[in-house]
């Protein structure tokens, strides 16, 4: 009876020294420091906002988050705080068992370069993108009547052309005309491109690639002025 009582004590006092070591373990877990944040950046776009940048934006009480106890880090602040910076497209803050913090951004990719009364990019979702410090982008330039909150013409024809090798190659600058008509220029070339509305849009641009393969072929794309894509059926020139 004896040997039972004695062996339930041993398992008694085994369970109360392994929870005081945990929560022991625990406590100091919780106050350990955060270290300097890891930052991850995802894609090809890694250009526009450094390492510096990001850790400037983990804040927590006003204070860098590095040098904080674990317990007070609130991920979805941080997120937060990253995902409202205009040049982040996407942000995911993860916090390790160590307390190792760590960052993965996507940034935002640049399609066109709106350069009027203001300056900023457009983004391949359609959306503003101030301009950087750290790196300008090879984009075609927007100008003509453009507002902020009004880019949805200018969007989708500098997607299309975006996403179009030839047109992507060549066009250098994408105008907005006060009735919301495009023009475009293309390197090269000081001729205007008039392409009209968006209307039939794929095939105007056919017209225009089998002209100007023509037109390079006999050596004459610098005899026009203009040239006019309004009409989805022909090419219109002006000639100097």
């Amino acid at each position: 009876m004896s040997k039972i009582n004695f062996n339930y004590i041993k398992v008694i006092g085994l369970v109360v020294l392994v929870g005081f070591l945990f929560a022991f373990s625990n406590q100091r877990n919780k106050v350990r420091k955060v270290s300097e944040p890891e930052i991850k950046f995802l894609g090809e776009n890694k250009l526009f906002i450094t390492e510096a940048n990001v850790s400037k934006l983990l804040i927590l009480n006003q204070e860098p988050v590095s040098e904080q106890p674990k317990d007070i880090i609130d991920l979805n602040e941080l997120e937060i705080a990253l995902n409202s910076n205009p040049m982040i497209k996407q942000a995911e803050v993860f916090m390790s068992v160590n307390g190792r913090l760590s960052a993965e951004i996507e940034q935002k990719r640049p399609i066109a370069r709106v350069n009027t009364n203001a300056s900023y990019y457009i983004d391949d979702e359609g959306g503003f993108m101030p301009l950087s410090h750290n790196y300008a982008a090879r984009v075609p330039l927007v100008t003509g009547n453009i507002k902020k909150n009004k880019l949805e013409t200018v969007f989708e024809f500098a997607k299309f052309a975006d996403e179009d090798d030839f047109l992507k190659k060549h066009v250098i600058e994408i105008r907005q005309n006060d009735d919301n008509t495009i023009d475009f220029k293309i390197r090269k070339s000081d001729f205007i491109v008039h392409l009209g509305t968006l209307k039939q849009l794929e095939k105007k641009i056919n017209n225009f690639k089998a002209f100007y393969q023509k037109a390079i072929k006999d050596q004459i794309l610098d005899s026009y002025s203009v040239v006019n894509l309004k009409f989805d059926k022909q090419v219109i020139c002006t000639k100097k």
